[in-house]
């Protein structure tokens, strides 16, 4: 999830990068990233909500 999330905010050592290319599946990515993406999609709508009902 870690690689994940920096990949997210796009900040990246080259190093962190090679590191996380040698260590972790396709497979694992991808779930993480799915996981991630939901997370950021439900953090929005909260946030959107919370300002169209105060308004």
């Amino acid at each position: 999830m870690r690689a994940v999330f920096w990949a997210f905010l796009g900040i990246r050592k080259k190093s962190g990068l090679q590191e996380d290319v040698a260590s972790l599946s396709f497979v694992h990515i991808v779930i993480a990233g799915v996981l991630g993406a939901m997370i950021f999609m439900g953090a929005l709508l909260l946030i959107v909500r919370a300002v169209v009902s105060h308004s």
